[in-house]
């Protein structure tokens, strides 16, 4: 019987583990850093990496190299990275159940270990009751209730049954990419949730239309990138790809490809606003057409914009089919002309090397950004980074970048912290001579963040306020801000809210990005890129600004620098 190899899931989980235990153990932060890296490059690569690692390959992907590369094999060969089994026999085993708590992050949880010699949950427990926890950096009240709740309900994981849509929607533009080269294959789209763009999504969702559908069903389970086929029949097959994805796919006839298509990209709210409404007139929609109920006689579509149109809509974008008011703005044609990717002409939130987490040098983000059609780029590395001196050789390094490209400029930028306190760490005459001021909050999320970041809103030299709540998806929840109140006084001082494209961020979420756009509130689109590569999940923050009902005016960086300059507080 053939060796089981272990998924790609399974060796990232270890490499996670492994990243914990050493930062736990404070050790080499840039070994740390290799390890979550290399973690999301396997969990992402369609391809089984354990696999390409016996093979020897593994080595060629991105972030991964050689080290790493032994470290899979030895999953392979012994079921464990040996570098965890030691670190597993020097961390208490409860110090790494209290990773899994809100609020808990490795280097907490080495406190709470080494400071109040706590290495049990039900040590834990008691301390967090008697306020003995507060006295630790970093945490407050708020945070031993939020321990004390979830260890009431109990701490073992869930399975996780939601992913980063920053994952998945790569996953599911090579599938379709693949198939479509099937030659069975007519029109193949994603749909569900991940057409949607939400920020988390589930199952993932095809609809195709096709000359031999048995053909693309088979071409379709027997990919190299499927694990497992979960189920299979005629029309339809659902599979689980080696990086844990599960793949749904539905071959329907093309006469009727439009209406499945809506049917499986409409949110559950969504379908049944049509439905009620299409009730009203006679008639009866289900996935596979519209019914007129009168006569009997069904309709089919073979395209999305037929379909609406029938029903007497404009045709409604993906991302706003949530059921927030877009079925009657469709019907009145009052539906916004959503802001696009290719309207964003420069980057407002990124980092270069100045920062300690950064991975490129200026001029390498900056080529990069131009490549992409930018004008600009606001550098904003972290306030904490640029001390003693360096930030002036920073200003001389974008000076001599910006002579060389030219046509495009580097702005002189910084991201400061809003402290507990709700004061900044860099000084206002600084602030001053910047071109451009991003602050955020980075830690002490519980200790009056609304008030924290109203104070920064209101310093004059601040140009906008980063990732609002701080929220970290699957890992952290944001802090408990008072949206409105921020967004009112954002429109009252003319200060920006971004939101960040970060996959795991994308903050401002939906509802609070299209509070600030009524508010007439401008909402920069970035990045907060630490990497050439990530300049590229500016594509991810346009989604959240298309959910949020924005269009291109809306969009601050949407413009030139120049006429950013003046609207500048």
């Amino acid at each position: 019987m053939p060796q089981r190899l272990p998924r790609n899931a399974e060796l990232a989980d270890q490499l996670d583990l492994l990243a914990d235990l050493s930062e736990i153990l404070g050790e080499d932060s840039f070994r740390v850093i290799a390890y979550r890296r290399a973690a999301t490059r396997i969990r992402e690569t369609p391809a089984p990496v354990a696999e390409l690692a016996l093979d020897g390959k593994a080595k060629e992907l991105p972030g991964v190299g050689r080290t790493i590369q032994q470290k899979v094999v030895e999953v392979v060969n012994e079921g464990e990275i040996q570098a965890l089994a030691r670190r597993r026999e020097r961390v208490p085993a409860g110090v790494v159940e209290f990773l899994r708590l809100p609020g808990v992050g490795p280097k907490t949880a080495a406190r709470i270990w080494t400071q109040l010699g706590i290495t049990t949950l039900d040590g834990l427990r008691v301390a967090a009751e008697e306020g003995r926890l507060r006295e630790l950096s970093g945490m407050g009240q708020r945070s031993e209730e939020k321990i004390l709740g979830a260890l009431a309900a109990g701490t073992k994981k869930k399975a996780e049954t939601r992913g980063l849509l920053g994952a998945a929607l790569p996953a599911v533009r090579r599938v379709v990419e693949e198939l479509l080269e099937h030659s069975a294959s007519i029109a193949i789209s994603e749909a569900g949730s991940v057409r949607r763009r939400r920020e988390m999504v589930a199952d993932l969702d095809l609809i195709a239309t096709s000359s031999d559908a048995a053909a693309l069903i088979e071409a379709f389970c027997g990919a190299s990138w499927v694990a497992e086929v979960a189920a299979r029949g005629e029309t339809k097959a659902t599979v689980v790809g080696h990086d844990g994805l599960r793949f749904d796919l539905r071959v329907v006839p093309p006469e009727c490809y439009g209406n499945v298509l809506q049917h499986f990209t409409g949110s559950k709210d969504h379908n049944i606003a049509l439905r009620e409404e299409a009730q009203r007139r006679g008639l009866s929609i289900s996935e596979y057409g519209v019914t007129v109920v009168e006569s009997d006689e069904v309709v089919t579509h073979a395209s999305e914009e037929e379909l609406y149109r029938y029903l007497g809509y404009a045709f409604i974008p993906p991302e706003l089919r949530e059921n927030a008011g877009e079925v009657k703005a469709a019907r009145d044609g009052a539906l916004p002309e959503l802001v696009e990717l290719a309207d964003l002409r420069g980057e407002m939130h990124c980092h270069s090397t100045w920062s300690s987490d950064g991975n490129n040098t200026i001029e390498e983000m900056a080529t990069t950004a131009k490549a992409r059609g930018y004008t600009f780029l606001c550098l904003t590395d972290h306030s904490h980074y640029l001390r003693a001196g360096r930030l002036e050789l920073q200003w001389q390094e974008i000076e001599a970048v910006n002579k060389r490209l030219k046509s495009f400029r580097v702005l002189r930028g910084i991201e400061v912290n809003i402290r507990a306190d709700g004061t900044l760490d860099v000084e206002d005459e600084v602030l001053a001579e910047l071109d451009w001021v991003v602050a955020s909050l980075h830690t002490s999320f519980e200790r009056s963040p609304t008030e924290r970041v109203l104070a920064a809103v209101d310093n004059p030299h601040v140009d906008c306020i980063g990732h609002l709540t701080g929220r970290k998806l699957t890992r952290r929840d944001g802090a408990p801000m008072d949206v409105e109140r921020v967004v009112e006084q954002a429109a009252d001082t003319r200060t920006a809210l971004e939101i960040n494209s970060q996959p795991d961020r994308l903050d401002m979420r939906d509802i609070h990005a299209r509070l600030a756009g009524e508010a007439g509130v401008l909402v920069p689109v970035t990045t907060d890129a630490h990497s050439t590569l990530a300049l590229a999940h500016a594509e991810l923050g346009v989604a959240q600004a298309r959910r949020a009902w924005l269009t291109k005016e809306q969009i601050l960086n949407t413009r030139s620098w120049r006429d950013i300059a003046r609207l500048r507080k």
